[in-house]
């Protein structure tokens, strides 16, 4: 399945407490659950001003769906086109 990066700009992101972030991921799965099987959250980061989400889905527009209905921004999706680590270079 593919897989999607999801930049969402949300000033102040990283001081959220734990009980907003907890609320959030609660959120959030609530609409993944509605939304069945295909479209799966597989992480997050956090960083000052955003979150960049990791999704499983079946295209794009699956995820800007979950955004719409859980109230999320999501500035920019991009499909992971490959991954690249350290072992790349061997």
């Amino acid at each position: 399945m593919p897989k999607f990066v999801i930049e969402r700009d949300i000033p102040g992101a990283g001081k959220l407490t734990p009980e907003q972030l907890h609320g959030i991921s609660q959120t959030s799965c609530g609409v993944l659950s509605a939304m069945g099987p295909r479209i799966q959250w597989v992480h997050s980061y956090v960083t000052d001003d955003k979150v960049y989400c990791v999704y499983l889905a079946p295209n794009a527009e699956m995820v800007l769906e979950h955004a719409r209905q859980g109230g999320f921004p999501a500035n920019r999706v991009s499909e992971v086109r490959t991954i690249i680590d350290p072992t790349t270079a061997e």
